[in-house]
């Protein structure tokens, strides 16, 4: 293993201790049932669950995660865009995650894997709305992780618009 791969492996390990040590009573509780239809399955490294290990989210439940808010441009929409739902920090927060990386999956099984560490506030959310409304699947919903892409330049990265999946409806912490 190269000098790099070990420095990237240390960052990943210590991204994800901060990540629960930031919320430690959080991570005690389990999680509710949904009551509506499940939109979100969170698997893999996670501490709270609600059914069978994993972590199932209908829109009631990711709405009543703490709410963030940005407008941006994409390359795939015209103009500026609000998106609003909950930041991948506070959702990795409340499911108390402990891995390095997210494998996403999307509806029509589109995949890419996304490191713990961009999960920072200021950074990516998971979009339940663009200028207040609900996607649709049509839309680019009803999940869409979503970059501050005009915030940051750093963001407007063949890279990070590969991560910007839509559609989701699955992520698996992993190592």
């Amino acid at each position: 293993m190269d000098f790099m791969n070990i420095i990237r492996k240390l960052q990943n390990t210590l991204a994800a201790f901060l990540l629960l040590a930031s919320c430690p009573t959080v991570i005690a509780q389990e999680l509710e049932k949904p009551q509506g239809d499940v939109i979100l399955k969170i698997t893999g490294h996670i501490s709270r669950t609600n059914e069978n290990g994993v972590a199932l989210f209908d829109m009631a439940m990711l709405e009543a995660l703490p709410q963030t808010s940005f407008q941006t441009t994409t390359i795939w929409t015209e103009g500026k865009i609000t998106f609003s739902g909950v930041s991948l920090h506070d959702l990795l927060i409340a499911v108390g995650s402990s891995g390095a990386r997210l494998r996403t999956l999307a509806l029509n099984d589109y995949a890419v894997e996304i490191p713990v560490s961009e999960a920072i506030e200021g950074g990516p959310i998971v979009a339940t709305r663009a200028d207040g409304a609900y996607m649709s699947v049509r839309e680019k919903g009803p999940l869409w992780i979503v970059y501050p892409f005009d915030l940051q330049a750093r963001y407007r990265s063949e890279l990070t618009y590969s991560r910007s999946i839509w559609q989701l409806r699955e992520i698996a912490v992993v190592d």
